[in-house]
């Protein structure tokens, strides 16, 4: 076992009269769900392997609020994005970075209208900053040459365009990166965005989760890559209900480079 990583909390670099470089916002499935809680402790080595100077909220983050906007409940909504952006702007933060596309979206698409004002990255685009200042190497270890298919968080591409960041950084990983044939722009959700994460399936011929796994294992995968925590969560669920759990393996992004360089 590494050493323990000493995360900070902004109420410590206040104490201290320091500002952080970025504020990591953990999100509500990085913080709770076992399964994201290995994504958010490999991001946080990528970020300490990367002397990048950053904190976290702790138990002053709440939930974005996402999931309350999705189901249609606004009001809840802006409660909970008031309360954040009130404790955001009293450390005046500038710039944040997240491992969940969905906080990505609300905070940098649906917080401004109500005060909040921030540069805000999605973990595989903050990562690529890094490989290109230096400050990260990326490169192949365990995983050069494997066959690895990327799923695009609906979140991440459709809504905000982001395809190249998490590729860009498969492809320094060395490995073979196969694309599905609905991907990108024409990628299929996987069944858990506007918080359908929180509720059983409607009555249907097929789950959404199992339809997009199907995608996912016609390009003969060794590992499905994601960038969301509820994405891994639902294609996961998927590669199970094919029984293929023993073969393919579903790692965010932030997993297989940690994992690459033995962090």
């Amino acid at each position: 076992m590494s050493e323990a990583v000493k995360v900070s909390t902004m109420a410590e670099y206040m104490a201290a009269g320091k500002m952080p470089e970025v504020l990591f916002w953990v999100g509500c499935a990085g913080s709770f769900d076992d399964r994201a809680k290995k994504i958010t402790k490999a991001f946080v080595k990528l970020l300490h392997n990367a002397q990048v100077d950053y904190a976290v909220l702790g138990t002053e983050e709440s939930c974005t609020g996402d999931p309350a906007k999705r189901a249609g409940n606004e009001f809840l909504f802006q409660m909970q994005a008031v309360t954040n952006i009130e404790v955001m702007n009293a450390y005046e933060i500038k710039k944040v970075v997240t491992t969940c596309p969905h906080c990505f979206n609300t905070l940098k698409n649906e917080y401004p209208a109500l005060g909040g004002n921030y540069e805000v990255m999605h973990h595989t685009e903050f990562l690529k900053s890094l490989l290109e200042e230096g400050r990260l190497k990326v490169e192949g270890g365990k995983f050069k040459g494997k066959r690895i298919t990327f799923h695009d968080p609906c979140y991440l591409g459709r809504a905000n365009n982001v395809y190249e960041a998490p590729r860009d950084l498969l492809r320094k990983l060395e490995v073979e990166l196969i694309e599905m044939k609905r991907c990108k722009r024409n990628g299929l959700c996987c069944g858990a965005g506007g918080a359908q994460m929180f509720k059983e399936p409607e009555p249907g011929n097929k789950d959404v989760n199992v339809e997009r796994t199907e995608d996912a294992l016609q390009t003969k995968p060794d590992i499905i890559a994601a960038g969301c925590p509820f994405c891994n969560t639902m294609m996961t669920d998927g590669v199970k209900s094919k029984e293929k759990e023993d073969s393919i393996d579903v790692l965010d992004i932030a997993e297989l480079i940690a994992s690459a360089q033995d962090l």
